[in-house]
């Protein structure tokens, strides 16, 4: 029985847009990247319990007791006034979970759901706990049908992946920008991890689904189109979806950036497609 806890933003206990079917999908918090198109940008950091969003609470959830922020469910009336209050984009109403705890929500739920998807923040950051959460319920008879997904930046190094492959169904990976001039520009950082990521990924079936981020003006995957495709079609049979950036959540200088349309969308489908792209996912819907 593990003893691992893991700092959990939200949990969705139906979830339709986190992987295949519906998913009980659990939010890690915490992120490696700092991505300036972010729709949750209050999942990145780690609270410090400097208590600044204590004071701005219009429903007085928040108290600071012998140094920690604390956090009143009942009191809550998710209004986010305190997410938009803090400065190291986190939120005081992460919460510490076990395996175990978790491991009863998806117990009580695994009649209705086809999985569970584990998200963020980036949920290779707590490893460990994947680790016992996803040998835990493939070791439970009742639970081991239920497909486990990670949905990653792709950072994680070679070892790691190696280490929760073999209990993970999958991992649904962004690539946001080809180049790492551009990558650096809305993540921070280059893209040489998660192309290496992919690569390994695609070649240990483990891969279920490549995501390209279209943000007009922003990111580069039509200017590098060629060899793009080339990288895509190597992987084998890989889902490539396509997400429209929008404003939603966004917070900074990307709250003025245009979003994407469908004919940026089609645009660019259609150049990976002429290339040899054949398993293209296109948005529900735009905002």
């Amino acid at each position: 029985m593990s003893k691992r806890c893991a700092s959990v933003s939200k949990i969705l206990p139906f979830s339709c847009v986190d992987g295949p079917g519906s998913r009980l999908a659990i939010f890690l918090q915490g992120c490696n990247l700092n991505c300036k198109n972010c729709h949750n940008p209050y999942t990145i950091g780690l609270c410090d319990h400097c208590g600044d969003c204590v004071a701005t609470c219009p429903h007085q959830a928040l108290s600071l007791v012998e140094g920690s922020v604390r956090w009143d469910e009942k009191a809550c009336q998710q209004c986010d006034t305190c997410l938009q209050t803090c400065t190291r984009q986190s939120s005081p109403m992460v919460q510490r979970y076990s395996v175990d705890s978790l491991l009863a929500q998806v117990k009580r739920n695994a009649l209705f759901i086809n999985g569970i998807t584990v998200s963020g923040g980036e949920a290779t950051l707590q490893l460990p706990f994947l680790y016992d959460l996803f040998t835990a319920i493939k070791s439970t008879p009742t639970l081991k049908h239920l497909t486990c997904l990670i949905d990653s930046n792709g950072e994680l190094s070679t070892a790691g992946w190696e280490k929760i492959a073999p209990w993970m169904d999958g991992a649904m990976i962004d690539l946001k920008a080809w180049g790492n001039e551009c990558h650096k520009a809305l993540t921070g950082r280059d893209n040489q991890r998660i192309k290496q990521s992919i690569q390994w990924l695609a070649k240990h079936d483990k891969l279920s689904e490549l995501r390209l981020l279209v943000i007009p003006q922003h990111s580069d995957h039509l200017q590098h189109v060629d060899e793009l495709a080339q990288f895509i079609t190597a992987l084998g049979e890989i889902p490539v979806r396509l997400n429209a950036f929008h404003h939603h959540g966004v917070r900074g200088d990307a709250q003025a950036w245009q979003s994407a349309t469908k004919e940026d969308i089609e645009t660019l489908a259609a150049a990976l497609t002429q290339r040899g792209v054949q398993q293209i996912i296109r948005p529900a819907l735009y905002l």
